[in-house]
């Protein structure tokens, strides 16, 4: 066996239990007792986020992601598990982050 496989199946089987947001990392828990850190600049809606917005948060598509409505930021497990960043345009964020400030230039 080459292990591509047995990577998969491992990324298939991963599911989230419990996430958390602070103002430098978001920190997801996995079902088999993994822990995952990544920055939170890798993704700039929670960046931008509040606290209470990062806090409002629900675990979907039966543990293999994470939404926080309120940002309408969609994270994936397999994502997070591969390394990857947000895959977002700066034409849209920059578009998401004028309708959020109200068209206000600084944050």
């Amino acid at each position: 066996m080459n292990g591509i496989n047995s990577a998969a199946s491992t990324i298939a089987k991963a599911r989230i239990v419990q996430t958390g947001v602070t103002d430098d990392t978001l920190k997801v828990d996995l079902e088999d007792g993994r822990t995952i850190s990544v920055p939170i600049l890798w993704y700039p809606r929670l960046a931008f986020g509040t606290p209470a917005e990062r806090a409002n948060f629900y675990i979907s598509g039966a543990g293999h992601g994470i939404y926080w409505p309120d940002l309408d930021e969609d994270i994936g497990i397999q994502g997070l598990l591969l390394g990857k960043r947000s895959m977002e345009s700066p034409a849209s964020f920059e578009k998401w982050l004028k309708q959020r400030t109200g068209n206000q230039a600084d944050v």
